[in-house]
């Protein structure tokens, strides 16, 4: 794999590192249930919509200004049918939002989707790739006063490639025909063939076949590519260009914390450490440390003492727990006896609360440079993830005007933006009962597509889906050393949504747009 700015020499894959790891995994046992997802979830009201399912399309023009040009452009929205493959008859109506400019020369085309499961690809399309973004208060992120501000978004990838945003069934306002259960939709096989089904129909609609292909997915939107990649080969003969996988997800065994997982714990540590030195919450000689420098020494201590710490587990000698005691209270912020309590693994939420408790203070899950205040300062675990009461008020406003205002799509029914109503999600064979890893299969698409590219974005400051774990997860794709520099990985000093930070948002425009050119130079 290739590293980006400088990384190859701060995240080395040693042969320690792998064989602790692996043994990690070996000992990891049995998965705990997979109930909670890695988005923050609330459950929200379906809305009454009408018996049919369909929204008319509709189609228009506009321009934006970009970079003291005009890019003109056509959009459609509406919504195209999931079909029956034996009957033909309509399974669903999948809401989608389509921008593309005139070329004489076929343009790529990237379909976009988030994750969840149950989140329409509001985030994206408002905050990173679409024609417009939303406006915050300054470059952290911070939201200004409601009514939120929209403007032309000078980053979008539009300037390089099409883009199709797909919501996927039960999210935005897709929804399933009229007789038709949404549990045929609200699972890992389902979805992946659901959104596979709208892929190809949408491709032969609207005359794409000739057109390179991309798919853009964050958090479980990357679970959903990367079983995408190889379904769309098998099923519909469609080879992809590339994939660009933001804040992935692939897997869960790295993210799930659960008695006898003790991957999360040792990759979630540098995410910690880099959380503490954000808010200034280290010792004096570890804060004044770059942050490059600090999380290359936290992974060496992941690698070296930590993980085998952890597979020591009760056999660990009180000598070297002590030592590993002081290590994750330095490397933390937290104290030597919040860090004995929770048996030397902290899990996410009891972290965040922890960390800034002496101020009563909360920080995020999403995004862990921002703040909440719990109801109760003296609980475990933090209350709701204040990293997400910042975006969804913003994002909520940004898509329902955009939609009903420039896209005059009238619709009674609710957009859902994040929605529980996908609940029970059925993971199958991959997942009841043990950790989903669609990794494999990402793997098996970049053996068979041997020009297939793909590109890792992930933020320092994420929580939900934190860096190292990417990085462990790439490594084990055991990929020939031909196929290698197909993968990258880029990093970003901020969160799961690390374009909320405006230097980010410029800086992953940057890095899509290099990957799309490298990608296609040969084209």
């Amino acid at each position: 794999m290739c590293q980006t700015d400088g990384w190859s020499d701060t995240l080395k894959t040693t042969t320690g590192w792998i064989h602790a790891i692996c043994a990690a995994m070996a000992l990891s046992g049995a998965a705990v249930a997979q109930e909670h997802e890695h988005e923050e979830m609330h459950d929200e009201p379906a809305g009454e919509h009408s018996m049919d399912a369909s929204i008319e399309m509709r189609h228009g023009n506009a321009s934006i200004s970009l970079n003291g040009k005009t890019l003109e452009y056509d959009w459609s929205a509406g919504t195209m049918p999931v079909l029956d493959d034996t009957t033909g008859e309509t399974r669903a109506e999948v809401f989608h939002i389509a921008y593309r400019v005139a070329s004489d020369e076929p343009r790529p085309v990237t379909f976009v989707f988030n994750g969840g499961p149950g989140s329409s690809s509001v985030w994206l399309h408002m905050g990173l790739c679409g024609p417009k973004r939303i406006v915050f208060a300054n470059d952290k992120g911070d939201p200004t006063p409601p009514p939120y501000d929209v403007v032309d978004n000078e980053f979008t990838w539009l300037a390089w490639t099409d883009l199709v945003f797909i919501d996927p069934v039960s999210t935005g306002f897709s929804r399933p025909a009229e007789g038709v259960e949404k549990s045929e939709f609200h699972g890992l096989e389902q979805d992946i063939s659901s959104v596979g089904d709208f892929i190809r129909l949408w491709t032969t609609r609207n005359d794409a076949w000739g057109a390179p292909k991309f798919l853009c997915g964050e958090s479980y939107g990357t679970t959903r590519a990367a079983g995408l990649s190889v379904y769309l080969q098998q099923r519909h003969a469609m080879y992809l260009n590339g994939i660009v996988m933001i804040s992935s997800a692939l897997d869960f065994g790295t993210l799930r914390f659960g008695a006898g997982n003790i991957l999360p714990p040792a990759l979630y540590l540098p995410t910690y450490a880099a959380t503490a030195h954000y808010h200034k919450a280290l010792e004096r000689d570890l804060q004044r440390k770059g942050l490059d420098d600090l999380l290359a020494e936290v992974e060496s201590f992941v690698v070296e003492e930590y993980t085998p710490a952890l597979l020591l587990g009760d056999r660990l000698d009180e000598a070297q727990r002590a030592a590993i005691v002081k290590k994750l209270t330095r490397y933390t912020g937290t104290s030597e006896a919040f860090i004995d309590r929770v048996r030397l693994a902290p899990t996410i939420w009891r972290f965040t609360k922890e960390l800034l408790r002496d101020q009563e203070r909360t920080v995020g899950r999403l995004d862990s440079r921002f703040q909440g205040i719990d109801a109760d300062p003296s609980g475990d675990s933090t209350e709701r993830d204040p990293s997400y009461d910042v975006i969804l008020g913003p994002y909520a406003g940004a898509i329902n005007q955009h939609l009903r205002g420039e896209l005059g799509v009238t619709e009674d029914r609710v957009y859902e933006i994040l929605t529980g109503n996908v609940r029970p999600w059925d993971y199958g064979s991959d997942g009841n009962g043990s950790y989903v890893n669609v990794a494999p299969r990402l793997a098996e698409a970049l053996r068979i597509n041997k020009d297939l590219k793909v590109e890792f974005h992930s933020g320092y400051y994420d929580l939900a889906t934190p860096y190292f774990a990417t990085e462990y997860v790439i490594s084990q794709l055991h990929l020939d050393d031909e196929l290698r520099d197909n993968v990258t990985h880029v990093l970003y000093p901020s969160g799961h949504m690390m374009y909320l930070h405006l230097p980010s948002l410029e800086k992953q425009s940057r890095a899509a747009r290099a990957f799309y050119e490298n990608t296609l130079k040969e084209h």
